[in-house]
């Protein structure tokens, strides 16, 4: 009679799990899918003028690989860059005036805002000086894009295709990130696997859904949307400033849409665990709201979604109940099945799907690293600056 409670436990924890992944197989805005693209598109009559601002803060090394694929766009409307430098200390600036004038292509101005004021997040600073440059140009769209994102030639002309066939404020392209290095095959395809299921894209495109998110990296926004936003005034303090853009322009009245990339890929790599650890633990607990209550229960949910059915596969056996190993097996066979998708989509082997636990079970430790940061006083630290108390994204008004 004492085995009995404990082994009850161990096949009931299995079962709620696995009606957790049916729940989000089936519930959860097909999360797993990866057919979300550029939505059809006419090519219009008359092609609207665009601002491409880039902010960008020490990133030499990545530039030379980004901007001239900016500069090289294919499109048949005005269109030029704008790169303000944040700051830099290694000769950003300077790099990319040399670019310009060795490729040719765009109108590029480089410019730089200062140090940013208080309640600024250096990138949103750099962002709110790039667009008040290019309103000088009045243009109908706005590019935001990162300094590490190169974009094929016909990139540009793509998303605004799709935003004004769609009616689209805003088009956002989940950049496709370097995948190389065994760590990077490890982290980097379920870090899109983790932001789809928390933000499915498409709940994202529909209207009157509440569900809103973009990909900083690659994000067309319509100039009168940005204004009736107050973007980015209204999320000077966002550190995770993507999310929050969406939903101040879709709390706006704004159409939004996000998708994966086609032709929008990241050049940064990040090589070692530790450069993927701080990428994903400066800013995991700003997405909980530095709540810890939603803390504890981010780590319980990933626990029991992700962590029970391969302990109840090894359990079952050891505690001589079956059950637990068969109902945390077909557990753990659904959430493989789910990320299937997504490792196709960064053309990865299937035998990484099975780690997914392992990869989980790495996110839930650098988002306890990232409350443990944030109580030591080093929350978002990044490119030497430190936002010791961001506000999250989500909804919050300065």
């Amino acid at each position: 009679m004492g085995q009995t409670a404990p082994v009850s436990a161990i096949v009931w924890t299995a079962a709620g799990s696995l009606a957790a992944w049916l729940w989000l197989l089936l519930g959860q805005g097909f999360f797993w899918r990866t057919d979300v693209r550029l939505p059809p598109r006419r090519e219009p009559e008359e092609w609207p003028s665009v601002c491409v601002v880039v902010p960008a803060r020490d990133e030499a090394a990545v530039l030379p690989a980004a901007l001239p694929s900016l500069l090289a766009q294919d499109y048949p409307g005005r269109a030029e860059v704008f790169l303000v430098d944040d700051g830099s200390t290694d000769g950003t600036g300077e790099l990319a005036h040399e670019l310009a004038r060795r490729l040719g292509g765009l109108p590029l101005t480089v410019d730089s805002p200062g140090e940013p004021p208080a309640g600024w997040t250096g990138k949103l600073w750099a962002v709110r000086h790039g667009i008040g440059l290019a309103r000088a140009r009045e243009p109908a769209y706005l590019l935001l894009t990162d300094a590490d994102i190169a974009h094929a030639p016909d990139s540009l002309r793509r998303l605004v295709a799709a935003a004004r066939t769609g009616g689209f404020d805003v088009v956002s392209q989940m950049a496709r990130l370097r995948v190389e290095t065994l760590w990077e095959r490890l982290v980097v395809p379920a870090f899109v696997y983790f932001f789809a299921q928390l933000y499915p894209f498409r709940r994202i495109g529909r209207r009157g859904a509440r569900t809103a998110a973009a990909a900083g990296g690659c994000v067309l926004l319509r100039a009168e949307a940005a204004e009736r936003a107050l973007i980015p005034d209204a999320i000077r303090h966002a550190v995770i400033d993507d999310v929050a853009l969406a939903r101040a322009v879709k709390r706006g009245g704004g159409h939004i849409w996000l998708g994966l990339a086609e032709g929008v890929d990241s050049v940064r790599p990040y090589p070692r665990l530790h450069d993927l650890w701080r990428m994903v633990s400066r800013t995991a607990y700003a997405q909980l709201r530095h709540n810890p209550l939603l803390l504890a229960g981010t780590v319980a949910g990933l626990t029991l979604v992700y962590l029970v059915p391969p302990t109840a596969v090894v359990a079952g056996p050891v505690t001589g109940h079956a059950a637990a190993a068969v109902v945390g097996g077909l557990a753990w066979l659904v959430m493989t099945a789910t990320y299937v998708p997504v490792l196709h989509y960064y053309r990865q082997p299937l035998w990484l799907a099975p780690l997914l636990p392992f990869t989980a079970f790495l996110y839930l430790l650098m988002t306890v690293d990232s409350a443990v940061q944030h109580y030591r006083g080093r929350g978002a630290a990044w490119k030497g600056r430190t936002y010791a108390r961001p506000d999250a994204v989500v909804g919050d008004e300065p």
